[in-house]
């Protein structure tokens, strides 16, 4: 069982995974390979002044990789709450895992087949985004959302974001206190 498992490998989900997997976190990254940022070019997305979105996806889950996070290529289709922990399906396995991210992007289907409240986005073309908090909880519990499907800007920098910092509330609610990460320069 994983202690934190992300939906989606996109930007906010693969900051997402980057995070828990820094904080010694088991975690599981399940990538559909079917984020719009595979088709966008990008030139505002600070530190990286142009950056194909397919590069983006790679250098995000190889940087989640560096730190234990797995990856894995399938398409979850329903999560099932359990007795503290949640299955998840996807096409031939399930997985279980204490808490899980959904960082599915302009997708909210899988937030539906689970019973995830839902409403309408509020971004251009985002017909329907997961019903959450200003952290990141959603109405089933230990199932958390992030990036666009969390109805924050498409951007790739503020969905990154976003994914770090539902993760860090993710990570404070496991450890029992709030959860800080700050690289130092060692001199």
């Amino acid at each position: 069982m994983y202690e934190i498992a992300v939906i989606g490998a996109g930007p906010a989900g693969a900051s997402a995974a980057l995070f828990a997997a820094k904080a010694g976190k088991k975690t599981l990254v399940l990538d559909s390979d079917q984020s719009v940022t595979r088709r966008a070019w990008i030139q505002n997305h600070y530190g990286a002044p142009d950056i194909s979105g397919p590069d983006l996806v790679e250098i995000g889950k190889k940087q989640a990789s560096k730190f234990g996070a797995e990856i894995v290529t399938a398409k979850a289709s329903k999560l099932t709450a359990g007795d503290g922990f949640i299955t998840i399906d996807t096409d031939g396995q399930t997985y279980e895992a204490a808490h899980v991210i959904l960082a599915t992007g302009m997708m909210a289907e899988l937030a539906e087949a689970s019973g995830v409240r839902t409403k309408p986005g509020t971004e251009p073309r985002i017909k329907t985004i997961i019903d959450c908090t200003p952290e990141g909880r959603t109405s089933m519990d230990n199932v958390w959302a992030a990036g666009t499907v969390a109805g924050v800007s498409m951007h790739t920098i503020v969905t990154a974001g976003d994914g770090a910092k539902v993760a860090i509330n993710v990570i404070s609610e496991i450890n029992g206190d709030r959860y800080v990460d700050h690289d130092v320069l060692k001199s």
